[in-house]
Protein backbone atom coordinates (compact mmCIF):
# COMPACT_ATOMS: atom_id res chain seq x y z
CA UNK A 1 0.00 0.00 0.00
CA UNK A 2 2.85 2.43 0.73
CA UNK A 3 4.27 1.69 -2.63
CA UNK A 4 1.37 2.49 -4.72
CA UNK A 5 1.14 5.70 -2.76
CA UNK A 6 4.35 6.39 -3.85
CA UNK A 7 3.93 6.05 -7.37
CA UNK A 8 0.24 7.42 -7.27
CA UNK A 9 1.72 10.49 -5.75
CA UNK A 10 5.08 10.36 -8.04
CA UNK A 11 2.47 10.10 -11.03
CA UNK A 12 0.69 13.25 -10.13
CA UNK A 13 3.70 15.40 -9.52
CA UNK A 14 4.92 14.53 -13.04
CA UNK A 15 1.47 15.32 -14.80
CA UNK A 16 1.64 18.81 -12.48
CA UNK A 17 5.62 19.85 -14.09
CA UNK A 18 4.23 18.77 -17.51
CA UNK A 19 0.93 21.18 -17.32
CA UNK A 20 3.27 24.08 -15.88
CA UNK A 21 6.07 23.76 -18.86
CA UNK A 22 3.23 23.55 -21.57
CA UNK A 23 2.05 26.77 -19.70
CA UNK A 24 5.47 28.47 -20.13
CA UNK A 25 6.00 27.90 -23.77
CA UNK A 26 4.93 30.77 -26.16
CA UNK A 27 3.24 29.87 -29.12
CA UNK A 28 5.69 29.92 -32.74
CA UNK A 29 4.65 33.46 -34.62
CA UNK A 30 4.16 32.93 -38.12
CA UNK A 31 4.72 36.09 -40.58
CA UNK A 32 1.71 37.52 -41.88
CA UNK A 33 0.65 37.47 -45.20
CA UNK A 34 1.38 40.50 -47.80
CA UNK A 35 -1.19 42.93 -48.08
CA UNK A 36 -3.41 42.81 -51.09
CA UNK A 37 -3.63 45.66 -53.85
CA UNK A 38 -5.52 46.10 -57.11
CA UNK A 39 -3.47 47.14 -59.97
CA UNK A 40 -4.08 48.02 -63.35
CA UNK A 41 -1.59 46.93 -66.34
CA UNK A 42 -0.78 50.28 -68.10
CA UNK A 43 -0.88 49.46 -71.76
CA UNK A 44 -1.02 52.03 -74.66
CA UNK A 45 -4.30 52.39 -76.44
CA UNK A 46 -7.04 54.47 -78.43
CA UNK A 47 -9.06 56.19 -75.88
CA UNK A 48 -12.23 57.61 -76.66
CA UNK A 49 -12.35 60.87 -75.03
CA UNK A 50 -16.39 60.29 -74.25
CA UNK A 51 -18.12 63.19 -72.99
CA UNK A 52 -21.67 63.40 -70.75
CA UNK A 53 -24.17 66.21 -70.29
CA UNK A 54 -27.18 67.10 -68.32
CA UNK A 55 -30.17 67.70 -71.16
CA UNK A 56 -33.57 69.05 -70.80
CA UNK A 57 -35.79 67.75 -73.69
CA UNK A 58 -38.04 70.61 -75.12
CA UNK A 59 -40.62 70.47 -78.02
CA UNK A 60 -38.72 70.91 -81.85
CA UNK A 61 -41.32 74.05 -82.29
CA UNK A 62 -43.40 75.06 -79.53
CA UNK A 63 -46.74 77.66 -80.25
CA UNK A 64 -49.00 79.44 -78.01
CA UNK A 65 -52.22 79.10 -79.18
CA UNK A 66 -53.73 82.77 -79.11
CA UNK A 67 -56.82 84.57 -79.82
CA UNK A 68 -56.91 86.84 -82.74
CA UNK A 69 -60.56 88.40 -82.21
CA UNK A 70 -62.27 89.43 -79.03
CA UNK A 71 -65.62 87.05 -78.46
CA UNK A 72 -66.92 84.44 -76.40
CA UNK A 73 -65.96 80.76 -77.07
CA UNK A 74 -68.75 78.58 -78.19
CA UNK A 75 -66.89 74.89 -78.53
CA UNK A 76 -63.50 73.31 -77.84
CA UNK A 77 -62.98 70.69 -81.14
CA UNK A 78 -59.44 68.53 -79.95
CA UNK A 79 -58.73 66.08 -77.37
CA UNK A 80 -56.62 67.66 -74.45
CA UNK A 81 -53.18 65.87 -74.66
CA UNK A 82 -53.83 64.67 -78.27
CA UNK A 83 -52.10 64.78 -81.69
CA UNK A 84 -52.99 67.11 -84.07
CA UNK A 85 -52.31 68.14 -87.79
CA UNK A 86 -51.64 71.32 -89.06
CA UNK A 87 -54.89 72.89 -89.84
CA UNK A 88 -57.40 70.85 -87.04
CA UNK A 89 -59.62 73.30 -85.11
CA UNK A 90 -59.12 73.09 -82.11
CA UNK A 91 -61.32 76.01 -80.60
CA UNK A 92 -64.06 77.99 -82.33
CA UNK A 93 -65.34 81.65 -81.22
CA UNK A 94 -68.70 82.64 -81.58
CA UNK A 95 -68.85 84.02 -85.59
CA UNK A 96 -72.41 85.71 -85.84
CA UNK A 97 -70.30 89.44 -84.73
CA UNK A 98 -68.02 88.89 -87.41
CA UNK A 99 -70.67 87.48 -90.24
CA UNK A 100 -72.86 90.50 -89.62
CA UNK A 101 -69.69 93.02 -89.70
CA UNK A 102 -68.57 91.32 -92.96
CA UNK A 103 -72.18 91.57 -94.40
CA UNK A 104 -72.31 95.00 -93.79
CA UNK A 105 -69.18 95.87 -95.28
CA UNK A 106 -69.69 93.96 -98.41
CA UNK A 107 -72.90 96.28 -99.05
CA UNK A 108 -71.12 99.25 -98.76
CA UNK A 109 -68.61 98.29 -101.10
CA UNK A 110 -71.45 97.25 -103.37
CA UNK A 111 -72.82 100.62 -102.77
CA UNK A 112 -69.65 102.53 -103.61
CA UNK A 113 -68.74 100.51 -106.62
CA UNK A 114 -72.57 101.53 -108.04
CA UNK A 115 -71.08 105.29 -107.11
CA UNK A 116 -68.38 104.37 -109.21
CA UNK A 117 -69.51 103.29 -112.34
CA UNK A 118 -71.65 106.81 -112.23
CA UNK A 119 -68.51 108.68 -111.25
CA UNK A 120 -66.66 106.90 -114.07
CA UNK A 121 -69.50 107.92 -116.40
CA UNK A 122 -69.66 111.26 -115.23
CA UNK A 123 -65.76 111.39 -115.82
CA UNK A 124 -65.63 109.90 -119.15
CA UNK A 125 -68.86 112.39 -120.36
CA UNK A 126 -66.91 115.59 -118.67
CA UNK A 127 -64.30 114.83 -120.35
CA UNK A 128 -66.01 114.82 -123.84
CA UNK A 129 -68.02 117.63 -123.14
CA UNK A 130 -64.61 119.69 -122.17
CA UNK A 131 -62.89 118.58 -125.20
CA UNK A 132 -65.71 120.25 -127.17
CA UNK A 133 -65.44 123.55 -125.38
CA UNK A 134 -69.32 122.95 -123.98
CA UNK A 135 -67.96 122.65 -120.02
CA UNK A 136 -65.38 124.64 -118.50
CA UNK A 137 -62.45 123.36 -116.80
CA UNK A 138 -63.87 123.32 -113.18
CA UNK A 139 -66.36 121.34 -114.35
CA UNK A 140 -64.48 119.16 -115.63
CA UNK A 141 -62.11 119.11 -112.64
CA UNK A 142 -64.92 118.71 -110.28
CA UNK A 143 -66.10 115.24 -112.49
CA UNK A 144 -62.84 113.91 -112.02
CA UNK A 145 -62.34 114.10 -108.40
CA UNK A 146 -65.78 113.14 -107.86
CA UNK A 147 -64.57 109.48 -109.86
CA UNK A 148 -61.13 109.38 -107.80
CA UNK A 149 -63.31 109.79 -104.85
CA UNK A 150 -65.14 106.87 -105.70
CA UNK A 151 -62.56 104.69 -106.66
CA UNK A 152 -60.56 105.54 -103.47
CA UNK A 153 -63.98 104.70 -101.79
CA UNK A 154 -64.20 101.57 -103.35
CA UNK A 155 -60.64 100.38 -102.50
CA UNK A 156 -60.94 101.16 -98.58
CA UNK A 157 -63.96 99.07 -99.05
CA UNK A 158 -62.26 96.55 -100.73
CA UNK A 159 -59.92 96.40 -97.85
CA UNK A 160 -62.54 96.58 -95.01
CA UNK A 161 -64.54 93.43 -96.29
CA UNK A 162 -60.95 91.52 -96.90
CA UNK A 163 -59.79 92.45 -92.92
CA UNK A 164 -63.66 91.24 -91.93
CA UNK A 165 -63.46 87.97 -93.83
CA UNK A 166 -60.07 87.46 -91.96
CA UNK A 167 -61.39 88.33 -88.74
CA UNK A 168 -64.29 85.99 -89.43
CA UNK A 169 -61.67 83.31 -90.34
CA UNK A 170 -59.76 84.07 -86.76
CA UNK A 171 -63.07 82.63 -85.13
CA UNK A 172 -62.13 79.13 -86.31
CA UNK A 173 -58.91 79.15 -84.20
CA UNK A 174 -56.40 76.16 -85.99
CA UNK A 175 -53.36 74.02 -85.65
CA UNK A 176 -49.93 75.77 -87.02
CA UNK A 177 -48.31 73.21 -87.01
CA UNK A 178 -48.08 68.87 -86.68
CA UNK A 179 -48.48 68.18 -82.69
CA UNK A 180 -48.83 67.65 -79.49
CA UNK A 181 -51.48 69.66 -77.88
CA UNK A 182 -51.71 70.35 -73.88
CA UNK A 183 -54.38 71.38 -71.85
CA UNK A 184 -56.70 74.74 -72.91
CA UNK A 185 -56.39 77.92 -70.26
CA UNK A 186 -60.32 78.97 -71.68
CA UNK A 187 -63.51 77.22 -71.31
CA UNK A 188 -66.69 77.01 -73.79
CA UNK A 189 -68.21 80.54 -72.41
CA UNK A 190 -65.12 82.28 -72.14
CA UNK A 191 -64.45 85.79 -73.25
CA UNK A 192 -61.01 85.99 -75.15
CA UNK A 193 -59.33 87.86 -77.26
CA UNK A 194 -55.63 89.01 -78.10
CA UNK A 195 -54.82 90.23 -74.78
CA UNK A 196 -56.17 87.44 -72.47
CA UNK A 197 -53.16 85.16 -73.07
CA UNK A 198 -52.65 82.14 -74.87
CA UNK A 199 -55.79 79.64 -75.10
CA UNK A 200 -53.41 76.62 -75.00
CA UNK A 201 -50.11 75.37 -76.10
CA UNK A 202 -48.65 72.59 -78.68
CA UNK A 203 -45.32 71.48 -79.04
CA UNK A 204 -43.44 69.67 -81.95
CA UNK A 205 -41.86 66.48 -80.42
CA UNK A 206 -41.00 64.42 -83.58
CA UNK A 207 -38.25 64.95 -83.65
CA UNK A 208 -37.64 66.41 -80.00
CA UNK A 209 -34.54 68.58 -79.39
CA UNK A 210 -32.21 67.96 -76.09
CA UNK A 211 -31.27 71.33 -74.94
CA UNK A 212 -27.33 71.17 -73.97
CA UNK A 213 -25.59 73.83 -71.57
CA UNK A 214 -21.77 73.63 -72.17
CA UNK A 215 -19.44 76.21 -70.04
CA UNK A 216 -16.95 79.09 -71.73
CA UNK A 217 -13.76 76.88 -71.00
CA UNK A 218 -14.91 74.10 -72.95
CA UNK A 219 -16.37 76.35 -75.49
CA UNK A 220 -13.54 77.69 -75.93
CA UNK A 221 -10.93 74.80 -76.34
CA UNK A 222 -13.58 73.44 -78.53
CA UNK A 223 -12.72 76.30 -80.74
CA UNK A 224 -9.11 75.65 -80.23
CA UNK A 225 -9.06 72.07 -81.75
CA UNK A 226 -11.04 72.86 -84.43
CA UNK A 227 -10.38 76.80 -85.09
CA UNK A 228 -11.21 76.20 -89.45
CA UNK A 229 -14.99 77.01 -89.11
CA UNK A 230 -15.62 74.61 -92.33
CA UNK A 231 -13.84 71.84 -90.35
CA UNK A 232 -15.56 72.37 -87.35
CA UNK A 233 -19.49 72.65 -89.16
CA UNK A 234 -18.09 68.97 -90.53
CA UNK A 235 -17.07 67.59 -87.68
CA UNK A 236 -20.14 68.56 -86.04
CA UNK A 237 -22.15 67.01 -88.18
CA UNK A 238 -20.32 63.46 -87.65
CA UNK A 239 -21.28 63.42 -84.20
CA UNK A 240 -23.48 60.56 -82.77
CA UNK A 241 -25.39 61.43 -79.47
CA UNK A 242 -26.70 59.06 -77.18
CA UNK A 243 -29.61 60.20 -74.59
CA UNK A 244 -29.18 58.87 -71.28
CA UNK A 245 -32.70 58.82 -69.73
CA UNK A 246 -33.90 59.51 -66.13
CA UNK A 247 -34.39 56.06 -65.09
CA UNK A 248 -30.90 55.30 -66.81
CA UNK A 249 -31.99 53.77 -69.51
CA UNK A 250 -30.32 54.35 -72.89
CA UNK A 251 -32.74 55.99 -75.24
CA UNK A 252 -32.80 53.43 -78.65
CA UNK A 253 -32.33 56.57 -81.32
CA UNK A 254 -29.19 58.71 -81.91
CA UNK A 255 -29.54 61.99 -81.99
CA UNK A 256 -27.87 64.63 -84.43
CA UNK A 257 -26.65 68.01 -83.63
CA UNK A 258 -28.52 70.83 -84.81
CA UNK A 259 -27.82 74.40 -84.23
CA UNK A 260 -25.68 76.47 -81.75
CA UNK A 261 -26.73 79.37 -79.83
CA UNK A 262 -25.27 82.96 -80.96
CA UNK A 263 -23.73 83.97 -77.47
CA UNK A 264 -22.89 83.13 -74.22
CA UNK A 265 -25.33 83.77 -71.12
CA UNK A 266 -23.53 86.47 -69.28
CA UNK A 267 -24.76 85.22 -65.85
CA UNK A 268 -23.50 81.56 -66.27
CA UNK A 269 -20.61 82.02 -68.49
CA UNK A 270 -22.02 79.29 -70.57
CA UNK A 271 -23.42 78.46 -74.00
CA UNK A 272 -26.24 76.57 -75.32
CA UNK A 273 -26.50 74.18 -77.88
CA UNK A 274 -29.72 72.00 -79.47
CA UNK A 275 -29.40 68.43 -80.29
CA UNK A 276 -32.56 66.51 -82.48
CA UNK A 277 -33.67 62.96 -81.43
CA UNK A 278 -36.65 61.25 -83.76
CA UNK A 279 -39.28 60.58 -81.11
CA UNK A 280 -41.58 58.18 -82.83
CA UNK A 281 -44.47 57.43 -81.19
CA UNK A 282 -44.28 60.48 -79.08
CA UNK A 283 -42.17 58.77 -75.60
CA UNK A 284 -40.11 61.51 -75.25
CA UNK A 285 -41.64 65.32 -73.79
CA UNK A 286 -40.79 68.36 -73.42
CA UNK A 287 -39.58 68.51 -69.94
CA UNK A 288 -37.90 65.67 -69.07
CA UNK A 289 -34.34 65.56 -68.02
CA UNK A 290 -31.68 62.91 -69.11
CA UNK A 291 -28.15 63.11 -70.01
CA UNK A 292 -26.69 63.05 -73.46
CA UNK A 293 -23.05 61.93 -74.20
CA UNK A 294 -21.00 61.49 -77.42
CA UNK A 295 -17.17 60.66 -78.14
CA UNK A 296 -15.53 63.86 -78.99
CA UNK A 297 -12.29 62.67 -80.29
CA UNK A 298 -10.03 59.62 -79.78
CA UNK A 299 -6.58 60.05 -77.90
CA UNK A 300 -4.12 57.58 -79.92
CA UNK A 301 -1.44 55.73 -78.02
CA UNK A 302 -2.60 56.97 -74.30
CA UNK A 303 -1.25 55.74 -71.74
CA UNK A 304 -3.97 56.39 -68.97
CA UNK A 305 -4.45 54.94 -65.58
CA UNK A 306 -7.41 55.58 -63.02
CA UNK A 307 -7.36 59.06 -61.33
CA UNK A 308 -7.21 57.82 -57.88
CA UNK A 309 -4.12 55.38 -58.73
CA UNK A 310 -2.16 59.20 -58.64
CA UNK A 311 -0.99 60.71 -55.64
CA UNK A 312 -0.05 64.87 -55.76
CA UNK A 313 2.42 66.15 -53.30
CA UNK A 314 3.12 69.79 -53.85
CA UNK A 315 2.27 69.95 -57.56
CA UNK A 316 4.20 66.56 -58.07
CA UNK A 317 2.90 63.58 -59.21
CA UNK A 318 3.31 59.63 -57.70
CA UNK A 319 2.10 56.52 -58.34
CA UNK A 320 3.07 53.55 -56.81
CA UNK A 321 4.34 50.38 -58.96
CA UNK A 322 4.72 46.47 -58.11
CA UNK A 323 7.37 44.98 -60.06
CA UNK A 324 7.62 41.00 -60.88
CA UNK A 325 8.92 40.24 -57.76
CA UNK A 326 5.38 41.89 -55.81
CA UNK A 327 7.82 44.41 -54.16
CA UNK A 328 6.58 48.76 -54.51
CA UNK A 329 8.55 51.14 -56.06
CA UNK A 330 7.04 54.81 -55.96
CA UNK A 331 8.19 56.61 -58.74
CA UNK A 332 7.52 60.47 -59.96
CA UNK A 333 5.26 60.77 -63.01
CA UNK A 334 4.45 63.79 -65.50
CA UNK A 335 0.45 63.60 -66.31
CA UNK A 336 -1.59 64.64 -69.19
CA UNK A 337 -5.30 65.34 -69.68
CA UNK A 338 -8.06 63.96 -67.49
CA UNK A 339 -10.49 61.75 -69.57
CA UNK A 340 -13.66 60.97 -67.76
CA UNK A 341 -12.02 58.72 -64.00
CA UNK A 342 -8.80 58.17 -66.18
CA UNK A 343 -5.46 60.44 -66.53
CA UNK A 344 -3.14 60.54 -69.35
CA UNK A 345 0.32 59.62 -68.10
CA UNK A 346 3.27 61.36 -70.36
CA UNK A 347 5.96 60.55 -68.35
CA UNK A 348 7.45 58.23 -65.76
CA UNK A 349 5.68 54.88 -66.59
CA UNK A 350 6.19 51.91 -69.72
CA UNK A 351 4.06 49.75 -71.43
CA UNK A 352 3.65 46.64 -68.92
CA UNK A 353 3.74 48.60 -65.43
CA UNK A 354 1.46 47.50 -62.48
CA UNK A 355 0.48 50.56 -60.98
CA UNK A 356 -1.52 50.00 -57.59
CA UNK A 357 -4.97 51.78 -57.73
CA UNK A 358 -6.45 50.57 -54.32
CA UNK A 359 -4.31 49.73 -51.11
CA UNK A 360 -2.40 52.92 -52.10
CA UNK A 361 -2.03 53.03 -48.10
CA UNK A 362 -0.42 49.59 -47.63
CA UNK A 363 1.92 49.92 -50.81
CA UNK A 364 5.42 51.47 -49.09
CA UNK A 365 8.51 51.87 -51.11
CA UNK A 366 10.04 48.58 -50.80
CA UNK A 367 7.13 46.50 -49.49
CA UNK A 368 6.01 43.00 -50.66
CA UNK A 369 2.06 43.25 -51.74
CA UNK A 370 -0.20 40.41 -52.83
CA UNK A 371 -1.84 41.97 -56.70
CA UNK A 372 -5.35 41.18 -57.79
CA UNK A 373 -6.50 42.81 -61.24
CA UNK A 374 -8.60 46.33 -61.04
CA UNK A 375 -11.82 46.41 -62.99
CA UNK A 376 -12.39 49.74 -64.74
CA UNK A 377 -16.30 50.98 -63.93
CA UNK A 378 -18.15 51.03 -67.49
CA UNK A 379 -18.18 54.86 -67.30
CA UNK A 380 -14.21 55.05 -66.45
CA UNK A 381 -14.32 57.34 -69.71
CA UNK A 382 -17.05 59.47 -69.54
CA UNK A 383 -16.55 62.85 -69.05
CA UNK A 384 -19.55 64.63 -66.63
CA UNK A 385 -19.75 68.16 -67.56
CA UNK A 386 -19.56 69.68 -64.15
CA UNK A 387 -16.08 67.92 -62.90
CA UNK A 388 -14.14 68.24 -66.59
CA UNK A 389 -12.99 71.34 -67.93
CA UNK A 390 -12.83 69.73 -71.77
CA UNK A 391 -15.63 70.23 -74.07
Amino acid sequence: MNMMKRITLVGALLILLLLVLSCSRKPAQTAPPPPEVLVTTVRPQDVPRVLERVATLDGFINANINAQVLGYIVSRDYQEGSVVKKGDLLFRIDPRPFEAALAQAKGTLAKDQANQVKADADKKRAMDLFNKKVISAQERDTAVAAADSTTASVEADEAAVKQLELNLGYARVTAPIDGVVGFANNQVGDLVGPTTGPLTTMSQIDPIKAVVTAGEGPFTDFVSRHPDATERNAYIKTLDFDLILGNGELYPHKGKFYALDRSLDPKTGSIRYYVTFPNPGNILRPGQFGNVRFVADMKKGAMVIPQEAVNELQGSYQVAVVGNDNKVSIRPVKMGERIGAMWEVTEGLKPGDKVVVQGLQKAREGSTVTVKDWTPPPDALVSKADQQKKP
